[in-house]
């Protein structure tokens, strides 16, 4: 279907790809991997034609039509409903559908077989095309995706960057193209949609490529692993899980073939050493001389794999409860989000919180922290309990001018210089990168350094939510790993199913607006689930997890009619419209900056590069802080 060969591609003096070769096949599932900056997404986009490759050749068959899902598509705007722009995907059929509403009009002033016929025909087309249950097909997509059947009338424009996503996502599973090319299709999709979509792909019928840092996602989805590795594109036969195994043992044969030419080369280097001065034998040492020269270099095992060694240091250890809540609620003017629930947690607990977006896993954690009060019910915190709240939101607190090591140093956890470096290395911070400016770091590794503070606090309570996000599968590992030394307790937040299998002894879950607990590992809840569901089924019950009727008194007040807004709901309303319109306006400054950097010519100009590379970083920035007040408005 699709032939690279020999493909070269450089950015400025960067080599990305060095006659890197790959065959695509029809119905291939490809999981494409490496660590960042290895050129997973340029390759996408060489293959959509975005970029030119400076060498070799790319072979499509006439009929190859392709899909892409990219982080661009966020700056798509429309005031259209969601429903109409996803059924854009079926152009053809819309335009079908107004040709024949004309000849129906013209029925009214002039009925003839010719009108009849051409009807027909129309007609015809149009259900070839499945016209007739594009609506339904598009309403089912986005519906599996999280959208409620109510939000598919409101306007695109008047949801945030994730949720836009999901919508250009629809719109593309629904062209149904015979290569689907998906950039991190996970980063904004919450656990159901995720199960959704991997159910989805699993029977698509064309080729699918998929760039993901969610292992779990990749072994759900892919039939083959490519990675991304010294500028070539190395295909394994499998999954990631396959992948895994494969590579170990590809590795421990090329370890041995190193070693053992590395003792020929030092047999041979000291038998030229010993006897290059002697008459008899300068012929043989310089016959091994040329040899060595001609030899072709079998290189060592490169360790991808960062092992983390982290001293955790508490000042106090708390008292055996760590936090109680009882009797909370929470709303929202009358939007419940919480009634009448309990939260304990014990010393020692570790905790994943896992969930639809919407539910309010974020809100509770704000509650756990004490940053929002409840509606009602109490707030207790244990007796010598220190807590730490890392979010998205605090890498924007990361000093800018600051190099790394400075900022950890300001951080005030009394460590030396010796032992911040040896937590940095843990986070891939090697060498002179402990010098980088914050400001030139990118978002993972921004991530990294706030991650890095959290845990060198002397704090014996975590709250994490979605530490994992913007993180490659490295730097993820190294968070499981340090979260497994870590002796506190802790609470996160995440999508991503092999890092909360890995850290995690319970597991929370929000259902009829209260928070559920189950007491083991995310695998065994899940199955636990799966067999909740098989039981109600078969009972002919609904699901377990739908959402159940509220008690009379609270469903009575919740349903009455909207009264007049009280001031603070008129001020959030008033700022919800300002924060879109600023989104908007930064979303169309980050095209054009995205589109800069693009350009390879950028690349060969030091001061044009480091004047867009700040300001893209800039807008992206107030743009995650915009998108992340939308969020908590809306909630209002």
């Amino acid at each position: 279907m699709i032939s690279i060969s020999d493909l070269d591609f450089h950015f400025g003096s960067r080599t990305l790809y060095d006659k890197a070769n790959l065959h695509i096949k029809p119905k291939d599932k490809i999981g494409l991997i490496g660590l960042n900056g290895r050129g997973k997404s340029t390759l996408l986009r060489i293959l959509v034609g975005e970029y030119k490759p400076d060498g070799g050749s790319i072979s499509m068959s006439k009929d190859v039509s392709l899909g892409f899902l990219n982080q661009d598509l966020l700056s798509y705007d429309s005031h259209e409903p969601i429903l109409v722009v996803a059924m854009q995907a079926f152009a053809e059929a819309l335009d079908l559908q107004k040709k024949i509403d004309q000849v129906l009009l013209e029925f009214e002033t002039n009925y003839t077989d010719d009108l009849v016929e051409k009807l027909a025909d129309l007609q015809e087309r149009f259900e070839a095309l499945g016209g007739y249950t594009m609506q339904a097909r598009t309403e089912e997509i986005l519906e599996g995706l999280g959208f409620t059947t109510e939000e598919l009338q409101r306007p695109l424009k008047l949801f945030s960057g994730g949720w836009r996503m999901r919508v250009m996502l629809a719109k593309i599973l629904l062209q149904q193209p015979s290569l689907l090319l998906l950039d991190e299709p996970t980063n904004h999709l919450d656990l159901p949609s995720i199960k959704w979509i991997e159910n989805y792909l699993a029977g698509y019928e064309g080729a699918v490529i998929i760039v993901s840092h969610d292992r779990e996602f990749l072994d759900r989805t892919t039939n083959t692993t490519v990675e991304v590795t010294g500028g070539k594109l190395v295909p394994y036969a499998g999954n990631y899980s396959y992948y895994l195994e494969e590579k170990e043992e590809r590795n421990a044969i090329q370890k041995g073939a190193f070693e053992n030419q590395q003792a020929q080369i030092r047999q041979a280097e000291r038998f030229i050493e010993r006897f290059k001065a002697k008459a008899s034998k300068a012929k043989q040492a310089q016959s091994r001389v040329k040899a060595l020269d001609k030899l072709e270099r079998i290189e060592d095992v490169a360790g991808d794999d960062a092992r983390v060694n982290i001293k955790f240091n508490f000042t106090v250890t708390p008292g055996r409860h760590i936090l109680r809540m009882e009797h909370v609620g929470k709303k929202y003017g009358e939007k419940i989000i919480f009634r009448d629930t309990h939260v304990h947690i014990e010393r020692g607990d570790k905790i994943a919180l896992i969930g639809a977006n919407g539910k309010g896993k974020s809100t509770l954690m704000r509650l756990v922290a004490g940053q929002e009060a409840p509606t009602n019910g109490n707030h207790q915190l244990g007796h010598n309990v220190i807590m730490s709240f890392y979010a998205q939101h605090q890498l924007e607190s990361l000093r800018i001018e600051n190099e790394i090591l400075q900022e950890m140093i300001e951080a005030g956890s009394k460590r030396t210089e010796m032992e911040l470096r040896s937590v940095l290395g843990s986070f891939l911070f090697t060498g002179e990168e402990v010098y980088k400016k914050i400001k030139v770091l990118s978002g993972g590794e921004k991530s990294r350094v706030a991650l890095a503070k959290t845990l060198i606090s002397e704090a014996n309570f975590l709250l994490l939510d979605e530490p994992t996000n913007h993180l490659d599968m490295q730097s993820v590992n190294i968070l499981i790993q340090a979260l497994d030394q870590y002796e506190g307790t802790y609470i996160v937040i995440s999508h991503d199913r092999f890092f909360v299998e890995n850290v995690a002894n319970k597991i929370w879950y929000i259902e009829d607006y209260q928070l559920k607990e189950y007491p083991g590992t995310y695998a065994e809840y899940e199955q636990w689930q799966e067999d909740r569901e098989k039981t109600a089924k078969k009972a002919g019950l609904p699901s377990p997890s739908s959402p159940k009727p509220l008690p009379k008194e609270e469903k009575k007040v919740d349903a009455s009619p909207a009264k007049t807004p009280s001031p603070d709901q008129k001020k959030a309303l008033k700022e919800l419209a300002e924060v879109e319109k600023k989104i908007d306006e930064r979303e169309k400054e980050l095209a054009v900056y995205e589109k800069q950097l693009a350009d390879p010519q950028i690349y060969q100009n030091a001061a044009q590069l480091k004047d867009a590379t700040l300001k893209f970083e800039q807008v992206k920035k107030e743009l995650a802080q915009l998108n992340d007040r939308w969020e908590m408005l809306a909630e209002m």
